[in-house]
């Protein structure tokens, strides 16, 4: 039979609540405060700091499934929280995930995916399939993000989500923008992956299931490092995409890919290749005048282009 908490030694307090883990109660915590001893101290000060810590991971969970919480009173049961990733890569699909949980889900360190490495979305990605009541995720190729533009392309992606979720949602919680065609109520929130809980799980999810195919992508298409960058406009990948031209996952709708293919003219490329060696304020403004000088020989998305690559150089000079 194991020892009563009471009858633990320090060291197999220490084990117990502070390497493994285990809930320690408040009694027991108020018992190792008034325990003289340094290393009862010790496991006190550990312990009331993660409790603390703990606290504050409470709040902030609760503050993120305020809006949930408020449907659910209303006796509303499935409420997606709706998300899209792979909006800015140079390739691949872009993906989305609906996610629905039950009123009394927690989820410790769920937020926003941008936020988190890849070994705590791919944790968190794993207890929200464990915990969700449902989850659907869309996708939406390139070709159809060619046709479409990227914007309406992810609205499409949200769509599908929803619709591969294995029951109808009776509300949807979405970030940022509202998903036009579907008969559910919705709400949207300015970056909301970061401020409600369902939300930030449908981003952890839509992230993970986008980044497994990317990796797929890799295998099929090794030179452009897929694995890596996930699709996303790195000074690698737009070098390959230089070296070996586009790929068929590739999207060939966005201009900087028609760029790195040599679509421009020469002189386009010559000011941006005077631009990238400019070092300092006196070099970039004399860059100006000779671009102001030769502005009737480009083009008008050329001008544009290269007018907006220079006010980035200011930002660095300022």
């Amino acid at each position: 039979m194991g020892k009563k908490v009471e009858e633990l030694s320090l060291k197999e307090i220490h084990q117990r609540f502070v390497v493994e883990g285990d809930k320690i109660s408040g009694q027991m915590l108020r018992k190792l405060q008034r325990d003289a001893r340094s290393g009862a101290q010790k496991i006190f000060q550990l312990l009331q700091k993660r409790r603390e810590s703990e606290r504050g991971e409470d709040k902030r969970l609760a503050f993120m499934l305020h809006f949930e919480h408020l449907l659910w009173k209303a006796g509303i049961r499935h409420v997606a929280g709706v998300d899209e990733v792979g909006v800015g890569p140079l390739a691949g699909p872009v993906a989305a995930a609906a996610v629905v949980f039950p009123p009394d889900v927690s989820i410790l360190g769920l937020d926003d995916s941008k936020k988190l490495d890849p070994t705590v979305r791919f944790r968190l990605d794993q207890e929200i399939r464990q915990k969700a009541l449902g989850i659907g995720v869309g996708q939406v190729e390139v070709d159809e993000i060619d046709r479409l533009n990227i914007y309406h392309a992810g609205l499409k992606a949200m769509r599908l989500a929803l619709e591969n979720l294995p029951f109808q949602a009776q509300h949807v919680l979405v970030d940022a923008k509202e998903i036009p065609g579907i008969p559910q109520p919705q709400n949207c929130f300015v970056k909301g992956d970061g401020l409600n809980f369902s939300i930030a799980a449908a981003s952890v999810v839509a992230k993970v299931y986008r980044d497994r195919l990317m990796v797929e992508y890799d295998r099929r298409y090794p030179e452009y490092g897929f694995a890596h960058h996930k699709g996303y406009g790195t000074s690698e990948h737009q070098q390959a995409i230089a070296e070996y031209g586009p790929c068929p996952i590739h999207r060939k709708s966005f201009d900087v890919i028609r760029e790195l293919c040599g679509e421009y003219g020469s002189l386009f490329y010559t000011f941006k290749r005077q631009l990238h060696a400019v070092q300092n304020r006196e070099a970039l403004r004399a860059w100006e005048e000779s671009l102001k000088a030769r502005i009737g020989e480009l083009s008008e998305k050329e001008a544009r282009k290269l007018h907006a690559l220079g006010n980035r150089f200011w930002e660095r000079y300022s």
